[in-house]
């Protein structure tokens, strides 16, 4: 993947070690602005499912969507619509149209923001090609995370469908954690390859130890998506114990039938795997970073690595206190938003590194 630079130093991967060049410097732009969007995008998502709003459309409608109600009758019309939701009817009956139309904005809100990415990669990818400011390789990877943007918006509809099937009253956590996990990896490879444009490569003898990192910090984004979706951090407030035990007995964490839906819908069992693998996040952290001291001495990638154990320690806090708090909405949000940035950063540091 690279950009065109007839002046400048490639690496083997035919990636850009040496300046940005004009229309380096735009494609780099073009990401960042989309890293951007897609971190405010997971967190106003994180918003709508705290705040309940995410089953408040009851339709997909990728074009005519886009314009919300422009009237009193337009406003009854959607709220009519919602009201004869499963989610209206077992939770929220007797709302009111004011209270209504506060969960409207929230999810109307999230599904313009997902538009207005869309329209600004599609700009920027036609732009980069019209010009020639990209190589037929990094064309072929960017047209690849368009894909994979497409894809994430037909699982978010998925994940909002099912809540609104019969006997739902919110949706389901195995497609909660898709769609957050698809943004994720979009957000992560935007990341990956403005790096890998702005930076190049730098590998350190552990760089096969900075991606096993990026894929925990993925997988414990997962993990968080399923406690979000279970409402397991609503349900088992207490810290280091968790139900009265550090170590559930196989008779809490496997009570659901059959086994394996235990690992999405028991809250004992969602939330004993997320902290069970936050411990092994963070030690292994703090391994990568001592592991690069004593190979590279005060190196950047020893200082990326340690920033990296940094914020996940300070990200295991934060994490306890919202469980303990029993998941404010700001503690909520401001643990989503640092597992974002620990991701950026372990796909900054593996890019980088290897």
């Amino acid at each position: 993947m690279s950009v065109v630079q007839p002046h400048s130093a490639v690496n083997g991967r035919g990636l850009p070690l040496g300046p940005a060049d004009a229309r380096h410097g735009f494609v780099y732009g073009w990401l960042v602005v989309l890293i951007i969007l897609v971190f405010i995008m997971v967190i106003v998502g994180g918003a709508t499912r705290l705040t309940g709003s995410g089953l408040s459309i009851t339709e997909w409608r990728p074009v005519t969507g886009a314009i919300p109600p422009l009237n009193d009758t337009d406003w009854l019309v959607e709220f009519q619509k919602y009201r004869e939701s499963p989610q209206y009817l077992a939770l929220n009956q007797g709302m009111s149209l004011g209270d209504f139309k506060f969960i409207f904005w929230w999810e109307w809100g999230h599904r313009q923001l997902g538009r207005f990415i869309g329209l600004v990669y599609v700009a920027g990818l036609v732009i980069s090609i019209a010009f020639r400011f990209v190589s037929t390789r990094l064309g072929v990877a960017l047209f690849g995370l368009g894909l994979l943007l497409g894809t994430q918006g037909i699982v978010g509809w998925i994940m909002v469908a099912s809540g609104l099937q019969p006997g739902m009253i919110a949706v389901a956590p195995v497609k909660l954690t898709l769609h957050l996990c698809f943004a994720c990896l979009f957000f992560l490879s935007l990341v990956f390859v403005a790096t890998r444009i702005s930076s190049g490569r730098q590998p350190v003898a552990t760089s096969g130890a900075a991606y096993v990192l990026l894929a925990l910090v993925f997988l414990q984004i997962g993990l968080g998506g399923l406690v979000a979706g279970s409402r397991a951090g609503f349900t088992l407030n207490t810290w280091p114990l968790l139900d009265g035990d550090f170590l559930p007995p196989l008779s809490k964490l496997f009570v659901v039938v059959p086994w394996f839906e235990n690992f999405a819908d028991n809250p004992t069992m969602v939330q004993f795997n997320h902290r069970m693998l936050a411990y092994g996040l963070l030690g292994a952290a703090i391994w990568h970073a001592v592991s690069l001291r004593s190979r590279t001495g005060r190196s950047p990638a020893f200082r990326r690595a340690s920033a990296i154990a940094g914020l996940i320690l300070v990200q295991a806090i934060l994490g306890i206190i919202t469980v303990l708090l029993v998941v404010p909405l700001w503690a909520g949000l401001a643990h989503q938003a640092l597992a974002m940035v620990i991701l950026a950063k372990a796909s900054r540091h593996a890019a980088i590194a290897g």
